[in-house]
């Protein structure tokens, strides 16, 4: 979907071409600024979310009002109301039945700034892409994209409820299942915004190298699927199953990993064995970038090398810790920094 002009620029990876993506052509500036802020709000946004979970604030707010929820209670009498709702939940009456109004609040607005950043994103998102689909903006390419962002941006939203409403039932924990899930729509959300955003980047070098692109989306995906098992080990509080490194609690294979039946299960819904799995698809992924890096020694490819291996140590040191929150935030806001790099690698190695 790109445009090449005749201008043949060398380089010391190869020759590479400069390129108007199709969604650049008759696209203001405007429009790359735009998507550039979105996609920092929903950086911070899962910097966000990474604290509400590890803080297990998520449960505090046990209604979900999209339209008419923006307001925090106001006055005494509604955040006494608003803490009995909470201690008729599984968490309040099982966990934190002697909470008073001061520490409800402590846990209150952090779910409240999660939720109140989601709709602003959805404000800055929506009306702006109103304002330039109005003024003719945005060429065929980037209109179905734009949309598909918009709908997807309204699934989060209902994903994240979807994911607190599991941990209204009967236990004061959410599923580790819709927590993945809605981790990994908020970095698919993410990912998109950015591919974008490279589309839109004027002067944008791109190289005919095919394999190397191959190389950064198999790696791209197998990125998901760590997260994923990244969100089973938060969901399931499994990241203090064993905290030391390189092995665990002295064993490199440790007992336990098959204690549920049936078997497969484990690799689910078993804290050891997930942790077990983490731990070594992320050091495979982590080898996968240097490979491709020492195959392809460019800024973009080091630059991913360089930001796995920094992942790797939050990794560590989120273990060593005990699971610390500043250390764990980090560790996931470097997932996603890992992410952005490796879109960059892809960008760039496929015209």
């Amino acid at each position: 979907m790109t445009t090449p002009f005749a201008t043949f620029m060398p380089d010391d990876g190869g020759p590479r071409f400069a390129h108007v993506p199709a969604a650049m052509q008759q696209v203001p500036a405007s429009v790359r600024q735009w998507l550039i802020v979105v996609a920092g709000m929903i950086f911070f946004m899962i910097v966000i979310g990474a604290l509400t979970r590890l803080t297990e604030s998520g449960l505090s707010m046990v209604e979900w009002r999209p339209v008419t929820g923006w307001l925090p209670p106001l006055s005494d009498a509604a955040w006494q109301a608003e803490l009995q709702k909470y201690l008729s939940s599984p968490q309040g009456r099982l966990v934190n039945r002697d909470f008073t109004v001061p520490e409800f609040r402590e846990i209150f607005w952090l779910e409240y700034i999660h939720r109140l950043w989601g709709r602003l994103i959805g404000l800055v998102f929506a009306l702006p892409l109103a304002w330039f689909w109005w003024r003719g903006a945005l060429t065929p390419y980037l209109k179905p994209r734009l949309l598909a962002l918009l709908v997807l941006g309204g699934l989060q939203g209902a994903m994240g409820w979807a994911m607190v409403a599991s941990g209204l039932v009967d236990r004061p924990s959410v599923s580790h299942y819709r927590l993945a899930a809605h981790l990994l729509l908020a970095i698919v959300l993410y990912a998109y915004t950015v591919w974008l955003i490279l589309e839109l980047t004027p002067g944008g070098v791109r190289r005919d190298d095919a394999k190397t692109a191959r190389k950064a989306t198999a790696l791209i995906a197998f990125l998901l699927v760590v997260l994923v098992w990244g969100a089973f080990m938060a969901g399931l509080r499994a990241g203090t199953a064993h905290s030391t490194f390189p092995d665990m609690s002295g064993y490199w294979i440790p007992p336990g990993l098959f204690d549920l039946s049936p078997a497969w299960i484990n690799l689910f819904e078993n804290g050891t064995t997930i942790q077990f799995v983490h731990r070594w698809l992320a050091k495979l992924l982590v080898l996968g970038v240097l490979v491709m890096a020492w195959r392809a020694p460019r800024s973009e490819t080091l630059a991913a090398a360089g930001m796995a291996f920094v992942q790797l140590g939050l990794g560590v040191a989120t273990i060593l810790s005990g699971v610390s929150i500043p250390i764990a935030t980090l560790h996931q806001a470097g997932a996603v920094l890992l992410l952005t790099t490796l879109l960059v690698v892809r960008h760039r190695a496929k015209a």
